[in-house]
């Protein structure tokens, strides 16, 4: 039997960067994956390939929407191939996973195909095409999540959907009812719409990607309708029901109203649970909570004190670059080092376009925990960058403390708003005033002006170019 420092099951980005790191500080170590390929749910089936796709739609969008006005004419019809879209896809998440692989040989990572299951705290049992038995002094657990569903809806895979689906379908929706207004549902909702499809939202909550700041609600609804997406707030669904190649979906408005949607297809995004499936994690001593996640302490040790689990399978945020730094965090606690995460400071994104970003608290956070603080905002209209491309929807906030000056949260929309998060997560690490960023050159023209104006305007009202 092999025996190892550290054991990690599940090769997603939590996972498969908890592997290289734990390598780098010299521990020697193994990586379990049920599936034939590494990268869990991003690389696979979620932010890779969701991100290729945002990106041939748009390209698509472009050329028949906005080349002609940049002075490019395309004679004859512009088609949609969706078979070489899904295809092009395909190469980019092949081409991504095998990264990984190469990755694992560089570090001298076992990599085992199999389910992991625990035998005991210490020896986990691998079955694939043939049964494995390790032995691992320390185990990372990083299985994931799966989508989630209404336990009256019967998701077929083939007209109700969940994003797995939606990312190789063989053909573009008539009508797509996309249940639930959070990140996936918008970004395939978008895919969609741009190839042709109708698009009909609906969303429990009474406003679109309900966690995030309520301006960035607002903008975002705002930019959406005008694309014509059709988005149906505060309507709980009460029937998901498949009648041949039709979906009719049946939901009560915020007056009780019962209101029908009838479509192709119907994309069911309410979320993702945990997933720990064949794990047979009491046998380690492992404890769940009521919600399926595995306990954790401020350390990321579960209940058994030689494991631990990080990522979507834990509580917080399920996002990639979550689960990588909790990766690195544990990596580097079981080196005997004192790693640190500070959560308020990891960001979300929503991949639309325009991208949606933010970090920090929410405005309605502040409000409820007392805080005084002011507001800077700045469209992206008003800069020489977003009409040079066209790209004029949103604007970017900063809320800064009102004695202090220092930022605590930072929301925008617009343009490349995904990158431009980052400086935003820089200043907060460093604790930065609002005045700090107004003091620092931003390049011209770039959307990142955005950020200064919107700091300046929180630094007594002073933005220059509005």
């Amino acid at each position: 039997m092999s025996s190892y420092d550290v054991a990690v099951i599940g090769s997603g980005p939590g996972g498969y960067v908890a592997a290289i790191r734990c390598a780098q500080l010299g521990m020697k170590t193994a990586l379990i994956e049920k599936y034939s390929t590494l990268g869990g749910t991003c690389l696979n089936v979620g932010c890779i390939p969701s991100k290729a796709l945002l990106d041939s739609s748009h390209h698509y969008e472009d050329a028949v929407k906005h080349f002609e006005e940049h002075g490019i004419e395309i004679p004859g019809d512009v088609k949609v191939n969706l078979e070489k879209m899904i295809a092009r896809k395909q190469a980019v998440v092949d081409q991504t996973t095998g990264g990984i692989d190469f990755l694992m040989k560089k570090n001298n990572i076992d990599v085992y195909q199999g389910l992991g299951s625990f035998k005991d705290a210490t020896h986990i049992a691998i079955t694939g095409e043939e049964t494995t038995e390790i032995e691992a002094k320390n185990t990372i657990i990083a299985t994931g999540s799966k989508p989630s569903s209404l336990p009256f809806i019967n998701i077929d895979k083939e007209r109700i959907i969940t994003s797995t689906e939606a990312l190789k379908l063989k053909e573009i929706p008539k009508h797509l009812i996309v249940i639930g207004g959070g990140v996936i549902g918008l970004e395939l909702g978008q895919v969609y719409k741009r190839l042709g499809a109708e698009v009909s939202v609906v969303e429990f909550m009474d406003r679109i990607i309900p966690t995030m700041d309520a301006g960035l609600s607002k903008e975002l609804n705002k930019v959406l309708k005008k694309q014509k997406f059709k988005i149906n707030a505060s309507h709980k669904v009460k029937s998901v029901e498949r009648v041949g190649d039709e979906v009719i979906v049946k939901a009560d408005n915020k007056k009780g109203e019962e209101v029908e949607f009838k479509g192709d297809y119907c994309l069911v995004s309410v979320g993702r649970r945990p997933y720990t499936d064949g794990l047979n994690a009491e046998a380690a001593g492992v404890k769940l909570d009521d919600r399926g996640r595995v306990e954790v302490n401020d350390h990321l040790q579960t209940s058994a004190s030689n494991i631990y689990a990080i990522g979507d399978v834990v509580k917080g945020a399920m996002l990639a670059h979550k689960a990588e730094e909790e990766g690195v965090f544990v990596a580097e606690t079981l080196a005997g080092q004192k790693p640190h995460i500070d959560y308020n400071l990891i960001p979300g994104v929503v991949y639309t376009w325009p991208e949606v970003a933010a970090v920090g608290k929410t405005e309605e956070q502040l409000k409820e925990a007392g805080v005084s603080y002011k507001v800077g905002q700045f469209p992206m209209r008003a800069l020489g960058r977003s009409r040079a491309s066209m790209d004029i929807d949103g604007f970017v906030k900063v809320l800064a403390d009102q004695t202090t000056d220092e930022i605590l949260g930072v929301h925008m929309v617009g343009a490349r708003a995904a990158d431009m998060i980052a400086e935003a997560v820089v200043a907060m690490e460093y604790r930065a005033s609002a005045e700090d960023i107004s003091r620092m050159s931003h390049a011209h023209p770039t959307f990142t002006e955005a950020i200064k104006e919107a700091a300046l305007a929180a630094t007594d009202d002073r933005a220059l170019h509005i």
